[in-house]
């Protein structure tokens, strides 16, 4: 009944927006990258990785530095991104499947940005990772995609195209619902290819593409030139800041193909990292890196979940300029669908508009309260963020606190202490009571529909 709503109302929806009667609708193009450390760009701070298409991207748009994903695991993040809504109420509370047929998907009946921008006329594609399901019914052609190219699981091998990590092993490239074998072809490579292709057939617009990298994502497969100007990196850095540096090569090849076709003007382009960088044996226990942050990928700790993001339109959004409001990943379609007239009216959104945001840096974070859960039951790890106070729940440090350990209640004061080295749970008793309340009232609210 959700999805037929909403249909009906993007029938009967205005386009005219803020673009002007002359104008037409924006295309739009989602760039996520996959385990990109907090601070693991030029424009971000990082001094021994180069980024330079990435970093000209902030120059031509609105860098966040509080930018919060919706999980700090793949899928839930992936989920909230697409739905506007909270991993846990999107029906995603961890990882999907990576095999064909397994269990575990973003339900059908959930509403995606693709659904929303293909019945309002877009055209759209789905390029690089889904990991949002592994049947017919929740791969990205039923979920509002009218093109797919890219691996459903969670990760491959960037040149075979397998997915090793879970037997039995597979191959794992797909094309519109069906195997595709490219063999020894480089899966980045592949990607710019086959976005190229789809930019060339649609030119005239409008569009979404949904560009999801497996990068820098393990397997560490970068390109030779980059793994040579980083030798002198300690291991696994130097394997790591050269996939980055791989991965912003082909962002900016993809970028480059928007300005041949004279596009950049009217095409929206919005980058985020989905989750905080890896520290798993799988990774060589790490190489990123989260800065002042406490946490990587698995943890609610900041370096799990506050990432790189970006917003650009020449032209339409300032340039060259940051926001300190903190802004998270289901904020994206409230506001891709405000600033291309594209309107939903969806009441169940857990997503607000940016808009204001990114016309002023002394507008207020559309966001009083913000929620994050991993998991289900009582053992869960959650997170509640009220201004400065962020209490967590069952919380985990990843790569610090010995494996299966976790802190019950964590209480930090980011505008104090933003790489969240002391608990102030005893210290604060009114405080946390105030936000478990909170935490508590929001999840007995947030169950799927």
């Amino acid at each position: 009944m959700l999805r037929t709503l909403l249909t009906a109302l993007l029938g009967m929806a205005a386009v005219a927006g803020r673009l002007g009667a002359a104008d037409v609708r924006p295309n739009v193009i989602v760039i996520l990258t996959d385990d990109q450390g907090s601070v693991d760009a030029g424009c971000y701070g990082s001094a021994d990785i180069q980024t330079p298409h990435l970093d000209a991207l902030a120059a031509r748009g609105v860098r966040f530095t509080q930018f919060y994903a919706g999980a700090p695991v793949c899928s839930p993040s992936r989920a909230a991104l697409l739905t506007g809504r909270y991993p846990l109420r999107a029906g995603v509370p961890t990882n999907c499947a990576s095999q064909p047929g397994a269990p575990g998907a973003l339900p059908p009946e959930q509403v995606t940005m693709a659904e929303v921008f293909h019945a309002a006329g877009y055209a759209t594609a789905h390029i690089g990772k889904w990991h949002l399901g592994y049947t017919p019914e929740t791969m990205p052609l039923a979920q509002g995609f009218d093109h797919s190219f890219g691996h459903m699981g969670g990760c491959i091998d960037n040149w075979s195209h397998f997915f090793f990590w879970s037997g039995p092993n597979i191959h794992d490239l797909h094309r519109n619902g069906r195997e595709a074998f490219h063999d020894g072809r480089y899966f980045p490579d592949l990607m710019v290819e086959e976005a190229a292709a789809f930019l060339d057939q649609h030119r005239d617009g409008p569009f979404l593409m949904y560009f999801a990298m497996n990068m820098p994502h393990y397997p560490y497969q970068g390109d030779q030139h980059w793994l040579e100007r980083y030798a002198d990196l300690p291991h696994p850095r130097r394997l790591y800041a050269a996939f980055v540096s791989t991965l912003d090569e082909r962002v900016g090849r993809l970028l480059a193909h928007v300005d041949s076709l004279g596009l950049r003007g009217r095409t929206i382009v919005v980058y985020q990292s989905d989750n905080g960088h890896s520290t798993e044996d799988r990774a060589h226990h790490g190489g990123g890196s989260s800065g002042p942050y406490r946490g990587a990928k698995f943890s609610l700790f900041e370096g799990g979940i506050r990432l790189p993001a970006v917003i650009s339109w020449p032209g339409r959004i300032p340039e060259g300029e940051t926001r300190e409001q903190p802004a998270h990943a289901c904020d994206w379609l409230p506001t891709l669908v405000e600033l291309t007239g594209v309107e939903p009216r969806h009441p169940e959104l857990d997503g607000r508009s940016l808009v204001e945001v990114l016309q002023s840096s002394a507008a207020p974070s559309p966001h009083a309260v913000l929620h994050w859960q991993v998991g289900t039951g009582p053992g869960a790890q959650w997170a509640v963020r009220e201004g400065d106070w962020k209490l967590i729940g069952n919380a985990a440090d990843t790569g610090e606190t010995p494996s299966g350990a976790r802190i019950p209640l964590f209480l930090s004061n980011l505008d104090e202490d933003v790489s969240e080295s002391t608990n102030h749970a005893d210290a604060q008793p009114d405080v946390v009571e105030r936000l478990q309340r909170l935490h508590d009232d929001w999840l007995r609210d947030s169950q799927p529909e």
